[in-house]
């Protein structure tokens, strides 16, 4: 190749931003997040972090990082969302070494989205520019509870997209929690009986 075809100027770096959460399931609330982001910054490209990505089939974490990454490309794809591309992060266990862990796993990125304490004081001593989206219907639209109703059969469709509610029961998540919670995989009765 000659000189002449080599190009002297920098080309620019793609604007990145990393969103981490585990996704335990990929709810309403997280979408909401991510088009709050798409509007803010429409020609970023957003990592989509999916936490924990080792842990799998607990109360706690019942999806594999396969399905969790599943969920969230059929919820940005119905939402008509682009750009958004999951990304498998596994626990290292070792807080001070994280961020270091993630800069050599992931392509560049120049903020991070989080509501969480420690990885924005992770992120901030790195110095990268940490933004906290706004919390969305927090007290409906939160992981825990909506495992909770999926145990008990109670109304958890109408927090998740219709693509991961159709997912979910395509994988058989609420049976699944049942199992995990140490029941049936009958839901609860909601009568006097």
């Amino acid at each position: 190749m000659s000189k002449s075809s080599v190009r002297s100027d920098p080309v620019p770096a793609t604007e990145r931003g990393l969103l981490v959460g585990r996704f335990q399931p990929f709810h309403l609330g997280h979408l909401r997040v991510l088009a709050e982001v798409r509007q803010a910054r429409p020609k970023e490209m957003i990592l989509l972090g999916i936490g924990s990505a080792q842990l799998s089939h607990t109360r706690e974490n019942p999806f594999t990082a396969g399905e969790r990454m599943e969920m969230a490309l059929r919820a940005v794809e119905e939402a008509g969302l682009d750009r958004v591309i999951p990304v498998p992060l596994l626990d290292i266990d070792r807080h001070g070494l994280w961020v270091r862990y993630l800069e050599n796993l992931l392509p560049p990125f120049q903020r991070v989205y989080t509501n969480n304490p420690l990885t924005r004081l992770l992120f901030e001593e790195a110095q990268y520019e940490v933004v906290s989206p706004s919390w969305q219907e927090r007290e409906l639209l939160e992981g825990t509870a909506i495992r909770h109703e999926m145990v008990t059969g109670t109304a958890w469709e109408a927090r998740v997209p219709r693509a991961v509610r159709a997912y979910l029961l395509q994988i058989h998540a609420p049976e699944r929690l049942r199992l995990l919670d140490g029941g049936s995989t009958r839901p609860a009765s909601r009568g006097g009986r």
